[in-house]
This record gives C-alpha cells, structure tokens and sequence, in this order.
C-alpha cells in the first residue's frame, strides 16, 4: 500500500513538474514571438490573391516551417478532454505559437530579399503523432514582391507583374 502511494505521488509530482515548466517554455516562446512581430510589422503580409499594381514587382516564392511539440502534460490532458469531449485547448495554444513562429519564419525570409510585400498567404498544418506525444507543423508561405529597382539576390529570372488588372 505505501509502495503504491509513493508512486502516485511521484506521478502526481511529474505531472505538476511538466506542467510547470511546459508553461513557463510556453510563455517565453509567446515573449519572443511578440517582440519578434513588432520588429517585423514593416513588412504587409496579406492573404489576397491580387498582387499591389502600384510598380512592377519581381515575384519570388517565401516559405516558413515550423514544428513544435507537445509536452507530456498537453497530450494527457487532451487524452482527458477526448473522453468527456470538448475544445482541445492544450492543442489550440500549441497551434496558435506554431502558425505565428511560421509566417515569422517566412517574412525573415521576405525581408532577405528586400521584399516590399507577401501576398496570397496560405498555410499548410499537419499533426505528427508519435505514440502519446504530438507535434505539430505549419507551413506559411506566399508570393515576396520585390521592387524591380532593387533587384533580385539571387539568380532567378524576375517575373513582372503588371499593372493592369
């Protein structure tokens, strides 16, 4: 009887450890990520499918992929709320860093070209189970418009955009 007490505590106390520091990885991810979108809000990105017609843009595509892992204590907690059904609100949080850390990803991507905007933004999400534990990956990507007048970096022929519509 005291054997198995001894083990459901230290169970307990996992789970408050996991807990605890998934938390804390949590919000410090959430710090980086804001200080990291207010440094990068120069750059529009937006998700229509017709490009600015202001100048003549190369079009070059940008990508951002990210994946992030669930700790043990979302992937228990989510089995919980699986039973009594509900909102998976461990996993919408995990979702929520992983789409931002992605068109992050993609706008440093952008902002190497020189891109003046990122157009027709979509994105790609895929969950990745490995026995209990989850990960997510997201893909953002779109169109970088760069100004003809900078050039490109790279050796890709510039495709034009016009400005008629």
């Amino acid at each position: 009887m005291n054997n198995i007490l001894i083990q459901v505590v230290g169970v307990v106390i996992l789970l408050i450890l996991g807990f605890g520091f998934g938390r804390l990885a949590e919000k410090r991810h959430f710090k980086r990520i804001i200080k990291r979108e207010a440094a990068s809000q120069h750059l529009p990105v937006v998700a229509t499918r017709y490009p600015p017609v202001d100048q003549p843009y190369s079009q070059i595509l940008v990508t951002g992929n990210v994946v992030i892992a669930s700790d043990y204590f979302k992937g228990f907690l989510a089995g919980l709320i699986n039973i009594f059904g509900g909102r998976v609100t461990p996993f919408e949080s995990m979702l929520e860093r992983a789409r931002r850390e992605s068109v992050l990803r993609m706008k440093d991507e952008a902002m190497k070209l020189n891109a003046a905007y990122v157009f027709n933004i979509k994105f790609d999400t895929t969950r990745i189970a490995t026995g209990r534990l989850a990960a997510m990956e997201v893909l953002a990507y779109g169109t970088a418009l760069v100004p003809i007048q900078q050039g490109i970096k790279d050796t890709q022929q510039p495709v034009l955009v016009n400005a008629t519509v």
